[in-house]
């Protein structure tokens, strides 16, 4: 399962990944998440949310790879993300080296709760 949110307060899209995710919901996601980033500013972060995730096809990297494109060109300033386990990484670190851009900061966190508090500060 993949949800999208587009949080126009904090110019903040979550996207949270839970149990098996397949290609068809990472395409899906694809579209809503450009639903999503059309109610947001440049300079927007996001907070991607692995906590949940037990299982992610190997053929959604594809698309993973062209969201990382698609939100670096409207404007993506940081990238949070919420990783439990070294294990639930399955590549978005490596990934975002090459499609992000060396000028996106991104960081890992353990929890939820990390994630919020330094998306605040």
């Amino acid at each position: 399962m993949l949800q999208v949110k587009a949080d126009v307060v904090r110019n903040l899209l979550r996207l949270t990944y839970a149990q098996r995710v397949t290609v068809a919901q990472v395409k899906e996601g694809h579209i809503e998440i450009e639903a999503a980033l059309a109610k947001l500013q440049p300079g927007f972060r996001i907070l991607t949310d692995l906590s949940g995730l037990e299982e992610m096809d190997y053929a959604c990297a594809d698309e993973i790879r062209s969201f990382m494109e698609l939100v670096r060109g409207k404007g993506v300033s940081e990238v949070v993300r919420v990783i439990p386990e070294p294990s639930k990484d399955i590549g978005f670190t490596l990934m975002s080296y090459f499609h992000y851009g060396h000028d996106v900061p991104f960081l890992t966190c353990e929890t939820l709760e990390e994630a919020e508090k330094k998306l605040s500060s």
